[in-house]
């Protein structure tokens, strides 16, 4: 099975089981997932979210999942806009999901195929999926052939991560991206309770740097320690511990997950003529938003 193939069949897998995962949380003003989509992205609170999409008549989530944030782009967009959204493994559960919503339509694409059918957009919205392509640079330059003049894209990929994380990540997805779900998914649950445990321990300690490992000097709390600089065991109290460990199952199962660093993609949106107007960096990702000029 090729890598491609085994990425979607894992995505695929993930929304059939799971079509409502993190929905209601995204929604939710004020939740942790709520804020970190809308910080990440450059603004403090639903007022400037709202004024940012106040002006986007036409809007594309790409790579829309099961519709969780396509929903929250129709939430605080205007009446009239139209949303689009397509995926390539879950478009009949985002159909599903948003099915009582006005001004949606969801097809079934990819990213790398010709979406000129889909006409031009004055935002297009592609977070947490081009790093899952065979390919995220043509995939995101395609993306950007589909903007309406002075349109904006806004972007989220992986970043490159610590050595030592590094190494744990290639390792375990190298162990489990074969396992069916039911199997990958038992896997996971020990690093969802590991986690959960480290979590509960509520406990801070103070790090030197040390540079070979890529850890600055500071203050870290020790699931957080764990989790930047040498195993992802998501944890969240917020979610339920079948939802923690399809979190984890996301990251580790799908054998397409490239990571990047932050000049990288900022020689895709300088190779694509766009201008940045927003960029953040943290240890989870990268996020940039540019305009077409």
């Amino acid at each position: 099975m090729t890598e491609r193939k085994q990425t979607l069949n894992s995505f695929k897998d993930k929304w059939e089981q799971n079509p409502s995962l993190a929905f209601e949380h995204t929604l939710e003003e004020g939740s942790e997932l709520f804020n970190w989509i809308l910080n990440r992205n450059g603004f403090e609170g639903k007022s400037e979210l709202s004024n940012w999409l106040s002006k986007k008549t036409k809007i594309l989530d790409a790579g829309c999942g099961n519709g969780r944030v396509t929903a929250l782009l129709q939430a605080y967009s205007m009446e009239s806009a139209e949303i689009v959204g397509f995926d390539l493994t879950s478009s009949e559960v985002a159909k599903s999901n948003l099915s009582g919503l006005d001004n949606i339509s969801i097809h079934k694409k990819d990213l790398l195929e010709d979406l000129s059918d889909l006409g031009r957009f004055d935002l297009i919205y592609c977070q947490e999926v081009l790093h899952h392509t065979t390919d995220p640079e043509r995939a995101f330059i395609n993306l950007t052939e589909s903007l309406a003049d002075s349109g904006e894209i806004a972007i989220y990929v992986y970043k490159k991560k610590a050595p030592m994380r590094e190494f744990a990540d290639d390792f375990i997805r190298d162990k489990i991206s074969d396992l069916s779900y039911d199997k990958a998914q038992n896997e996971m649950q020990g690093l969802a309770k590991l986690g959960k445990n480290l979590s509960g321990l509520d406990a801070k300690f103070y790090s030197p740097a040390i540079d070979l490992l890529g850890i600055p000097e500071g203050e870290y709390d020790v699931q957080r320690f764990l989790y930047h600089f040498f195993l992802k065991c998501f944890w969240n109290d917020a979610l339920s511990d079948k939802e923690n460990t399809d979190i984890n199952y996301d990251w580790y199962h799908p054998q397409l997950c490239s990571r990047h660093t932050e000049e990288e993609i900022e020689s895709w949106f300088k190779n694509a003529k766009l201008k940045i107007i927003h960029r953040h960096v943290d240890h989870y990702g990268i996020t940039f938003r540019g305009l077409k000029q």
